[in-house]
């Protein structure tokens, strides 16, 4: 039988509370403020904490530091400001006063379906504090050790996770590890970057259209969002999501229910949004190109990924395990670097991050002709941020061209204009060491359009 505790200082509202769950088979132990709590009872023995956010003496928010239980706060203050104040300390959801029996009865049966019970946690292997858990990811560094707690924590939640970092962080490895630790892991995370999406196309995307709904239309298609349901959906570079479409998104995330382009029926869905932006939301709020109202809605829980020039030895290390991977990877002699190499990876910023890394790792070991990288190889310069700047994406391109008097971008689009005549854009991105979306990025911030085929 699943254990509440019911934290309330009025006695008439405890009382009831506590018979309408034990009608529906629940367990129920009653205190009035947070010190009777902790002091009658092991917090980490119930399933749920249903506490009132304003209690004698302090408020139920400080239950949430004391426990690993979910704790759901009620508030007679039902302004979206208190609740995401309580779900940004950790609450698992909030429920207005007053309140339906059946809406209490349905939150609370969801957050012991989707959160499971800590007693039970001390069955499985315990996770080390310093085992990060992001599978992919490596740091022992305080900025990340505090990320590492901060995800297995708003994993065990259901709540929207809003992710910080500059590109080549990491934000869709964070993104998975917030899946994996999480109820939906069976299911399969659908990541989305709505920057690499046309806009006249993102709403059929990510929310389906019916046949006919537009020119082209041909079928009725499933979205991305309704794709998503029972598992997390990731939407990479929010920022860029039209007003429109995230009018939508809103209406999932205040309804649970998505509704087709050019349908007039709304389905429901259970969907776990996890959203990531290099960019100021705040910012774009402030300049009209992102609704205020969605912003709200998915700055519940924050995660900021550290730049690695921030990140101290956590660099060398990193550097290493990559060596070793693209070693593998690529089935070559397992090399190491230099010492000057080494010094040179540690002194130098990284504007790209790991990204940046990963590609000036491999792009020496490609060129290796020894079983040690030298500094020349790693192609950076330490003294000099402006002369490697954007390597992350175009520095591993074409490795016999001569680019040493060009900076990237004229690279770039000199390569492009040269051999798309005779080059798929599978085959451009290949010959750049690039992906496909990120040849379409390029082209849309360059302004080279892709050439038209003639027509036979």
């Amino acid at each position: 039988m699943n254990q509440i505790l019911v934290v309330e200082d009025e006695v008439v509202i405890r009382n009831a509370l506590k018979r309408l769950l034990e009608r529906h088979d629940y367990q129920v132990s009653e205190a009035g403020t947070v010190k009777e709590s902790l002091e009658n009872f092991d917090m980490d023995a119930f399933d749920v904490i249903i506490s009132d956010l304003r209690l004698p003496g302090a408020p139920g928010t400080d239950l949430i530091k004391a426990t690993q239980t979910p704790v759901l706060i009620m508030t007679s203050y039902s302004s979206i400001r208190s609740a995401i104040d309580s779900m940004k300390m950790g609450a698992v959801d909030y429920i207005a006063k007053p309140f339906e029996h059946n809406e209490i009865i349905e939150t609370v049966s969801k957050i012991i379906r989707e959160n499971p019970r800590a007693r039970k946690q001390d069955q499985a292997p315990a996770l080390d504090d310093h085992e990060p858990p992001v599978h992919g990811m490596i740091g022992s560094c305080p900025q990340m050790m505090e990320l590492f707690r901060r995800i297995r924590k708003v994993a065990q939640t259901s709540s929207t996770v809003l992710i910080n970092g500059e590109s080549g962080t990491g934000k869709e490895l964070v993104a998975k590890a917030i899946h994996n630790l999480s109820s939906r892991q069976s299911q399969e995370m659908i990541s989305v970057n709505c920057a690499a999406i046309p806009e006249n196309l993102i709403e059929s995307e990510l929310f389906g259209h019916e046949k006919g709904a537009f020119t082209g239309a041909t079928a009725t298609r499933t979205g991305l969002v309704e794709a998503a349901h029972g598992s997390t959906l990731f939407l990479d570079e929010i920022g860029e999501l039209p007003l429109e479409a995230q009018a939508r998104l809103l209406r999932v995330l205040q309804e649970n229910e998505i509704r087709k382009v050019g349908s007039v029926q709304s389905k429901k869905v259970d969907v776990r949004l996890v959203v990531a932006t290099h960019r100021d939301l705040k910012q774009l709020v402030l300049d009209g190109h992102f609704r205020e109202d969605l912003y709200y809605r998915i700055n519940v829980m924050t995660l900021l990924i550290p730049p690695l020039r921030d990140r101290g030895n956590d660099i060398l290390e990193l550097a290493d395990a990559i060596l070793q991977r693209t070693c593998t990877r690529l089935k070559t002699p397992m090399l190491k670097f230099s010492d000057n190499a080494s010094r040179a990876i540690a002194s130098y910023p990284w504007p790209g991050n790991v990204r940046e890394l990963e590609n000036a790792i491999e792009r020496a070991v490609v060129l290796a002709e020894s079983t040690e990288i030298g500094v020349e190889l790693l192609a950076i310069d330490a003294e000099n941020e402006a002369n490697v700047s954007g390597v992350d994406e175009v520095g591993s391109a074409v490795l016999s061209e001569p680019i040493e008097e060009l900076s990237l971008e004229d690279y770039f689009q000199r390569f492009v204009l040269e051999h798309q005549d005779n080059m798929n854009e599978t085959q451009l991105a290949k010959k750049l060491g690039i992906s496909r979306k990120c040849l379409w990025e390029r082209r849309q911030r360059f302004g080279i359009p892709r050439k038209k085929k003639q027509a036979g």
